[in-house]
């Protein structure tokens, strides 16, 4: 890749991808949140460039309509990262973030275009084991209680408004969060690494062995800390994921 030019800007991703580093990783955020769930990340892991994903309706995309279904995402965001593969590349995608993020592998590869050298799941469960989320269950009051038990666990105390917005972003993503179903595997032709927290009281290891059947080569990976931890980048995980690229 050549040094200092970069692609045409693109409303799924927060700045335009450089093509001044050897690989890109792209990274997938989890349910009722967007790019911003990365931001603690550094620009790039050694030569690896982090790119955010921005799905439809959030944050700088607030005003842009819901994807809808996971089917509809990653047919759009397969479009948007066509040019983008020149390279080696892989895909990140935490808790329910890794659902879109396995559709995505697979339309890449429906369309004879490159796919990923690595496919990171982080803390959720395989694609036909997905309604075991314990969030699919919970009441809007309860989901309303959820981001404002995760603001102040970023160290913030939640305003009304903030609350709000959040919650409204987290009911449509929960919407098609419940409306997704695979009955059965389908493989995708990549490595899967599977990252399970430690701390993560939600998802254990037992309910992440469903990956197995997705791939070839799965691996498992247990990292120390909880279930938003990823947000912090920590040394452990930047380890994990350069280790592919």
């Amino acid at each position: 890749m050549t040094s200092g030019s970069t692609t045409a800007a693109s409303p799924w991703f927060v700045r335009p991808p450089s093509t001044g580093h050897a690989a890109r990783l792209f990274c997938f955020p989890f349910s009722g949140s967007g790019a911003s769930a990365f931001s603690a990340w550094p620009a790039a892991l050694d030569d690896i460039e982090v790119c955010p994903v921005q799905f439809p309706g959030r944050e700088n995309r607030l005003a842009h309509p819901h994807y809808g279904t996971y089917e509809n995402l990653a047919d759009g965001l397969a479009n948007a990262l066509a040019p983008l593969l020149e390279g080696p590349f892989a895909f990140f995608g935490h808790c329910a973030g890794a659902l879109p993020a396995y559709e995505t592998v697979l339309r890449l590869a429906a369309r004879g275009l490159p796919t990923p050298d690595c496919l990171f799941v982080s803390g959720q469960p395989a694609p036909h084991d997905a309604t075991r989320d314990r969030m699919l269950t919970m009441t809007e009051p309860e989901l309303r209680a959820e981001v404002e038990s995760f603001i102040r666990g970023r160290g913030i105390e939640p305003r009304p408004d903030m609350v709000e917005l959040g919650l409204m972003v987290l009911l449509r993503d929960h919407a098609a969060a419940g409306a997704y179903r695979r009955q059965e595997p389908a493989a995708v032709d990549c490595p899967v690494v599977v990252l399970h927290w430690r701390d993560d009281p939600d998802v254990g290891l037992g309910d992440l062995q469903g990956w197995r059947r997705y791939a070839d080569s799965v691996e498992f990976r247990v990292l120390e800390g909880g279930h938003y931890d990823f947000m912090d980048a920590p040394d452990e995980l930047r380890k994990v994921l350069t280790r592919w690229l």
